[in-house]
């Protein structure tokens, strides 16, 4: 069934908002804030159906052309301009706040960064199709694999060695001994990674365990594994850490030891310059990176330990002198870690979320004992549905 549809607002994903006649909500991937368009029904739900764009009757001023062969996967709002995807992604993140009822006294707006060409680590699947290999991204839901010669959103220096990676990737699955091709195949994938210091490195399926790739933030130089987590736009992480980083320094003088949750390899900690950090982390390997990182530093007050941090809560010490980082993956803390912390008596908590759902959950459990002092966002996803958040608060 085909029907008409005004579109309220973008919601967080990047489906286009509009109501049916009976009340319902549909969702409209590829529909922008303010269009009427005429959508094509294809699931339906007690309380929301889903559709497809079919046709736009009134465009959004927002909504440009776009060449089909520089969309990827995961680029929803390619067909937005920069400009509208900025103010919709912001307008998501004010309603989770507002929903959550979370007071915020200032909100800071994102600054412009890179649409495209800013991602360090690109990641390509490959599969055969019409007897020749395909080498790109998946599509959702087929994951079908999208061929990809030239990548918008990986850094130029990745696009400039890509037709040679390609061609060694085609060999290895084309040409020699069977057991080489066969090998090459069950890998799956191609893991494309750059940094300024260590250029452009690649691998087949998991990354060598002994590969060491460097990194530069605030100034500081960091060891990372090659499979490890380091932000995949380098321009807005450098932006992101510093503002951590400026945050800690309006508390220091009263919160001047840092306890950092889920540290990865240590950056955002070390970045801080602390008298005293103690980083908690559940990856053993990255653990064993903070602790190079910091001896590199010359950090001494620096400690890692490698454990769950759930599980670290009878050994965490934090009070009147502590600012605590918290930079949790996605599915945000666990539930025991955001209520020991709404109870710990730090002064300051330095929230940096990847995820505006999970992120207001544990909000939520903060403001028993915190208030909010600033809320800032960082687009280090364009053209995705994802963004970042920083999240300043203080013992009320």
């Amino acid at each position: 069934m085909t029907t008409t549809v005004y579109i309220a607002k973008n919601v967080y994903g990047g489906d286009g908002l509009g109501r049916l006649g009976d009340g319902r909500v549909v969702f409209v991937p590829g529909a922008w804030t303010g269009e009427q368009v005429k959508a094509e029904i294809v699931e339906e739900r007690r309380s929301y159906v889903k559709a497809r764009l079919v046709e736009v009757v009134e465009g959004s001023p927002d909504r440009i052309e776009c060449d089909a062969g520089r969309v990827m996967p995961g680029m929803v709002y390619a067909k937005l301009s920069y400009d509208g995807e900025m103010k919709a992604k912001e307008q998501q993140l004010g309603e989770f706040l507002e929903r959550a009822r979370i007071d915020v006294p200032e909100f800071v707006p994102a600054a412009p960064s890179a649409e495209f060409n800013y991602r360090n680590k690109v990641v390509y699947h490959f599969a055969k199709a019409g007897g020749a290999w395909k080498i790109g991204y998946r599509a959702e839901p087929s994951h079908e694999i999208v061929d990809v010669a030239e990548d918008p959103l990986a850094r130029p220096e990745i696009n400039a060695k890509l037709g040679e990676i390609r061609r060694s990737v085609t060999m290895l699955l084309t040409t020699g001994p069977m057991q080489v091709r066969k090998e090459t195949e069950r890998k799956e994938s191609v893991t494309v990674r750059w940094t300024k210091k260590s250029g452009v490195k690649w691998w087949l399926g998991d990354a060598p365990a002994d590969m060491v790739l460097k990194e530069t933030t605030c100034g500081l130089d960091f060891e990372v594994p090659a499979g490890g987590f380091y932000q995949v736009n380098p321009d807005v992480a450098e932006e992101l850490a510093r503002a951590v980083v400026a945050e800690y320094q309006k508390g220091a003088a009263e919160a001047p030891d840092v306890l950092d949750l889920y540290c990865g390899v240590g950056v955002l900690g070390l970045c801080c310059r602390a008298p005293s950090l103690v980083g908690i982390e559940s990856g053993r390997q990255a653990v064993e990176f903070a602790k190079r990182n910091a001896e590199a530093q010359k950090a001494p007050n620096a400690r890692f330990f490698a454990n769950q941090v759930g599980r670290s809560l009878g050994r965490m010490r934090a009070g009147a002198g502590t600012t605590v980082i918290v930079d949790p993956p996605r599915g945000g803390m666990e539930a025991n870690v955001a209520k020991w912390l709404a109870a710990s008596g730090a002064a300051r908590v330095l929230y940096v979320s990847c995820d505006p759902a999970t992120m207001t959950r544990d909000l939520k459990v903060l403001s028993r004992s915190y208030a909010v002092e600033t809320v800032r966002w960082f687009n280090m996803f364009p053209r995705t549905a994802r963004f970042e958040t920083l999240v300043s608060l203080r013992l009320a």
